[in-house]
């Protein structure tokens, strides 16, 4: 029965990551066959997997309508000429892709997760570096990889407040987690600029250029921008409260990298005189448009995401009002599946599209005619979409079932524990990751096995607090293999059909991260 309930990891896996099948194939086929073995095995109600289904379908809209807002953000912002400055401002900084790849998809992308979360940072960040001159390839790869320390933190805590919600939703306990997540991710998360800087330079970089030497020299430098985002993540999480981490952090970050780039701090001179790059992309200086009316719609959706994240009587407005949400589907309470719509970080994304166009380009006619082409350009997307959401409802939803067994999940983790409880500290963040890479979401995968992880500390005598620091950071590392992430940030740059190449790039560093994770947990079990 355990290679049954690990299909829904095997599967993909195999068909996406070894056959290099594309995600609408691969995850048709896996789709089918857990829907299969959910019936069959688990003995699922069909009235079940029906709602199950049906739950899918809807889950996928409002991904679907992050990812309208995205491709909408990118495709106006070209229409505008607003790219082309914001690529003009970045090499004013520095043209070399080594120091860009951490101003955009670590830190810049650490901000939007912070706001926003729900797999909106990669989606956005991607395109930049792409219009930076990444390859598309690189940019995805990088961006997803990058989405993952500030997630355990993403949309103002949402991973903790409502992820261990089934564990204990005091806010003295919340804030513990919180700061043990940034003690642990201070000797592992410290090294995920380093990690980006060596997949960018070893995977991407240029066949003529001295890997070896690209990567030494930025050594200092990244481990210098992976110690301040710890330690201003630490000083949040102590002194505000652990809401305010994944904002705060890069932000804070972002000023700090910026300076030392201006005084060439630990930088060698070579990254000015030489910029290093995978592209033959010139950047032209043609362009009038002004770097702050470049920038403007990120702007908005930064402040809009902020306010309605943190503003309690608008967001308690958004929330309540054009609620598309489904709840108990089919009669089935622990079914449904949310959506306020404007909420939505989608929505916020195309009101901030509208308003950059009449900032830019003071006229909206470009608005209808470039969203037809992005909803025809998200067909094959919208298909992927569904058919892994329908494989991830299924497995999460066996716990209605007629065979009087756990959910396919629980009965993985229970299984998992029974054997390794003594070292579980060092296993904890791989179900983490298990779980995000299915569920595709840090806080369900917290939901999921965040009282179990709890259980499993208590019996093998391991701190609560680190254990489930270790399940959050984990679940946030997952973020890089998720494939429902995998597929909605390769349709916005045109790599539908290529998700199990980027898995295979993204997997390593995933693991390496858990891996990390898991000593450093080992090693405060035995000192702290």
């Amino acid at each position: 029965m355990i290679l049954i309930a690990l299909s829904a990891v095997i599967l993909p896996l195999v068909l996406l990551g070894i056959l290099n099948l594309p995600a609408t194939k691969g995850m048709s086929i896996s789709a089918f066959i857990v829907l299969l073995e959910g019936y069959f095995f688990w003995k699922m109600p069909p009235k079940v997997l029906l709602a199950s289904i049906f739950q899918s379908v809807h889950k996928a809209l409002p991904i679907l309508w992050i990812l309208f807002g995205a491709l909408m953000m990118l495709n106006i912002l070209q229409h505008t000429g607003a790219i082309e400055r914001i690529n003009a401002g970045f090499h004013t900084i520095s043209a070399d892709m080594r120091l860009q790849v951490l101003l955009v998809a670590f830190l810049f992308g650490g901000l939007i997760e912070g706001v926003s979360g729900f797999g909106t940072p990669a989606m956005v960040t991607a395109p930049l570096m792409i219009a930076l001159g990444f390859s598309p390839m690189a940019a995805v790869t990088l961006a997803l990889v990058a989405d993952s320390t500030p997630a355990s933190f993403g949309a103002v805590g949402t991973p903790l407040t409502v992820g261990l919600s089934n564990v204990s939703e005091r806010a003295d306990f919340l804030n513990a987690i919180g700061q043990k997540i940034t003690q642990l991710d201070l000797f592992a998360g410290t090294f995920m600029p380093l990690i980006l800087i060596f997949m960018l330079v070893f995977l991407f970089g240029k066949n003529d250029s001295n890997h070896k030497k690209d990567f030494l020299a930025l050594v200092p430098w990244s481990l210098f921008i992976g110690l301040v985002y710890s330690i201003f993540a630490i000083l949040v999480s102590f002194i505000l409260s652990y809401e305010f981490v994944a904002i705060l952090a890069p932000f804070a970050t972002i000023i700090i990298a910026i300076i030392s780039i201006k005084f060439r701090f630990i930088l060698p001179k070579s990254v000015f005189e030489k910029p290093w790059t995978t592209s033959t992309q010139t950047i032209t200086a043609e362009n009038k448009m002004s770097l702050l009316t470049a920038w403007s719609p990120y702007i908005v959706v930064i402040l809009m995401l902020l306010a309605t994240r943190t503003i309690n009587p608008l967001k308690q407005f958004l929330v309540n009002n054009v609620n598309l949400s489904w709840q108990n589907i089919l009669g089935f309470t622990q079914i449904s599946s949310d959506w306020e719509f404007l909420y939505s970080p989608g929505t916020l994304l195309t009101i901030a599209v509208l308003i950059g166009l009449l900032i830019q380009v003071k006229s909206l006619k470009s608005f209808l005619p470039t969203a037809k082409k992005v909803v025809f350009s998200m067909k094959s997307t919208a298909l992927a979409l569904i058919v892994t959401l329908i494989m991830v409802q299924i497995f999460t939803n066996s716990e209605l079932n007629g065979a009087n067994l756990p959910s396919m999940p629980m009965y993985i983790a229970k299984i998992i524990s029974k054997y390794l409880s003594s070292v579980w500290i060092i296993i904890a963040p791989f179900l983490g990751q298990l779980g995000s890479f299915v569920t595709g979401s840090t806080t369900v995968s917290t939901l999921t096995f965040g009282q179990i992880q709890a259980d499993i500390a208590m019996k093998a005598g391991v701190g609560k607090e680190l254990v489930l620091a270790a399940q959050l950071i984990g679940a946030a590392a997952g973020n890089m293999i998720c494939v429902h992430n995998i597929v909605s940030v390769s349709s916005v740059v045109g790599l539908s059909g290529q998700e199990g190449n980027i898995l295979r790039k993204t997997v390593v560093p995933a693991l390496l991260y858990g891996l990390l994770v898991g000593i450093v947990g080992f090693i405060f079990t035995l000192f702290i």
